[in-house]
């Protein structure tokens, strides 16, 4: 079948969007079109112009005999703005309170559009850091983990509460809950994640910081490095937090359980991604 250039502008740039951070050889489209090498670079150069242009991802070429084209998921600040105004008008409902303080978060996190678009901020944050794999706690911060996962193209490291037969051996910590005080488990296949990776760490709330302190240190029996922790919301007045090197979409505070009332803000996401 001959192509004409349009229909293989949108099969490339198909092709491109959904194999994130892998190098594709121009030969593999040199032999599928039947074209020459400098046609294809051409084809290239005007998705790569195209994605720039609308703030919709990063193309990174290289030349040569092994030449090739890279998508780095990248979103705009305009982007970036967006996606946060949408979560914070879905989180700011007063029905999400729950005993406890705490916020009903489930339609969220099973919002599959929502999640790819949560995929595209944080990846975009954390693209550049050679991130070997995302690793989340079961079992809420699951969907998140696979959304910013697809969009890095690494596998994700699910941390379990409790051994089951199918994961094999296992590495496993005791940790302090941040909330609770209890003294908890954390378990996590050997065959799960790499010795010596480069990880994300990822999860849907943020309290004391107690889970997120467990996972480091977890990630040290793997001889692991932690390159960043991000969550998607964060609670703003707390005392005593384990530790302070992270992003959060968003903040919330002053949590009124007898009115039914809390108050939602940014997070410090839109400064990381500016650079402030």
């Amino acid at each position: 079948m001959k192509y004409k250039r349009s229909e293989r502008l949108v099969y490339m740039t198909q092709h491109l969007i959904t194999n994130p951070n892998k190098l594709i050889p121009l030969t593999t489209y040199v032999d599928k079109f039947s074209q020459a090498k400098s046609s294809i670079s051409e084809d290239i150069r005007i998705i790569k112009d195209v994605l720039n242009a609308e703030g919709l991802g990063i193309l990174q070429t290289t030349a040569g005999a092994n030449g090739g084209a890279m998508f780095i998921p990248k979103i705009s600040v305009e982007r970036a703005e967006e996606i946060i105004s949408e979560f914070k008008t879905d989180l700011e409902s007063s029905e999400r309170l729950l005993p406890g303080g705490y916020l009903y978060m489930s339609d969220i996190m099973g919002n599959p559009n929502m999640m790819n678009n949560i995929g595209d901020l944080i990846a975009t944050m954390y693209g550049e850091l050679e991130i070997d794999a995302v690793v989340t706690i079961a079992t809420k911060g699951i969907s998140l983990a696979n959304a910013v996962a697809c969009k890095l193209n690494v596998p994700v490291a699910v941390i379990r509460k409790d051994n089951k037969v199918t994961e094999g051996s296992t590495v496993s910590i005791n940790y302090v809950s941040g909330s609770t005080r209890k003294i908890e488990t954390m378990v996590l296949s050997k065959r799960t994640l790499k010795e010596g990776s480069r990880v994300l760490v990822v999860d849907d709330f943020l309290r004391a910081g107690g889970s997120i302190t467990g996972v480091t240190n977890l990630m040290e029996e793997f001889n692991a490095t932690v390159v960043g922790v991000s969550v998607l919301v964060e609670a703003k007045e707390v005392a005593n937090r384990r530790f302070n090197d992270y992003t959060s979409l968003l903040k919330v505070s002053e949590i009124d359980e007898f009115n039914e009332s809390f108050v939602v803000e940014e997070g410090n996401c839109l400064d990381y991604i500016t650079g402030k």
